[in-house]
């Protein structure tokens, strides 16, 4: 009994130890200065002025800050460390860079941290936090959802921490990224479904800020404009990457007085919650509401119709963003903009069986 008294205390200490646990953060706040700063004058760096560097050493000793342990056992047997931060690790298409940052990083002597933000911005910049006390060597990084705040990635930037962005982006003039062409792939898309007799398409998307949701969207309008279909505002709903809100988005558009005929599908999330809706409306997927979702997802060859998709090369995708950061981190100062391109595979779920078109291009010619 008393051992397990002295657990719950102990793990009470600990936890306590960590909600308090100063960081260079905190120190950075306190003194209205950025975090390489404080890192820079913490190790005595002759950038910082004499004065600069004995506050923020009082500082440090007042709130008791003490450096990573971990951090410094990984310092001392020098591995060679890139950190990995993901929005949803549990989706196939970022465990599939993951997985393409993971074999480039291994090839070149490097091992990988990886870190899910949940789509979440706090859970996100503790992540960065985490990497900086690491001191990984890079970072990679693809945005939360709920990210519209760039500090923590201005800081990384003050630093000189090699950082590479993939799919959705930010300071675009600051750090190199890799993304899809999103655009060309949702016009491509749209038109398809305009060749095989659909003409009230909706678009499914995320929150509007996001570069991502942006470029996607953009080529679904200017498919229409191209064709001049009239854009329906209130075939565009935008709003969080969840299933059940893309499921009740769906929902909502189908029992509409002017449903959709087809609808394309932001990423696997939202094109599954629409498969799911159609479905449970009693309606035929191609014949009453046609399908295309943005996924590389194996379940889009499982589900019944297969499922039309727009394929990211997620792989290639993590290994060019690997090879962008090493390139940096080697001491490459210039900033790129990579793209990796998307392609169309059409399935059963886009062409209503009632259109005639002998143009409609095959799955072999997509690829």
């Amino acid at each position: 009994m008393r051992g397990k008294i002295f657990l719950h205390i102990f793990a009470a200490e600990m936890t306590n130890n960590k909600l308090h646990r100063t960081s260079l953060k905190d120190l950075a706040r306190e003194l209205d200065v950025s975090i390489a700063t404080v890192s820079r004058a913490l190790r005595n760096s002759p950038e910082i002025g004499k004065e600069m560097r004995q506050r923020v050493k009082e500082l440090a000793q007042q709130m008791n800050y003490r450096p990573n342990p971990f951090a410094q056992s990984l310092r001392k047997e020098a591995p060679r460390m890139i950190g990995v931060v993901v929005p949803n690790l549990v989706t196939h298409y970022y465990a599939a860079v993951l997985d393409g940052i993971e074999d480039e990083a291994r090839r070149k002597g490097y091992s990988v941290i990886s870190a899910n933000s949940h789509e979440d911005f706090n859970d996100e910049t503790q992540a960065v936090d985490n990497f900086i006390s690491l001191h990984v060597e890079g970072i990679i990084a693809c945005l939360s959802q709920e990210t519209t705040d760039y500090r923590h990635y201005e800081e990384i930037a003050q630093m000189g921490i090699p950082l590479v962005f993939f799919g959705r982006t930010c300071l675009s003039d600051k750090f190199s990224s890799v993304t899809a062409n999103g655009d060309e792939a949702a016009q491509q898309a749209t038109q398809h479904l305009i060749d095989t007799g659909s003409r009230r398409i909706a678009f499914i998307g995320g929150p509007n800020h996001l570069d991502m949701v942006k470029r996607r969207k953009h080529g679904y309008l200017e498919a229409l404009r191209e064709n001049h279909i009239p854009i329906d505002r209130n075939l565009v709903a935008c709003d969080k990457i969840d299933y059940d809100i893309a499921l009740q988005a769906t929902l909502r558009l189908l029992e509409s007085t002017t449903p959709p005929d087809a609808i394309l599908a932001f990423n696997d999330i939202i094109a599954f919650a629409a498969f799911s809706a159609i479905k449970q409306k009693g309606l035929r997927i191609p014949d009453d509401v046609a399908l295309i979702g943005f996924t590389d997802d194996a379940h889009a060859e499982y589900v019944s119709p297969r499922l039309s998709a727009i394929e990211d090369q997620s792989h290639q995708m993590g290994i060019t963003a690997c090879q962008m950061l090493l390139q940096a981190i080697e001491g490459d100062t210039k900033v790129y903009h990579q793209i990796v391109p998307q392609k169309l595979v059409i399935r059963d779920t886009s062409a209503k069986t009632s259109s005639v078109n002998h143009h409609t291009p095959t799955d072999n010619s997509q690829k």
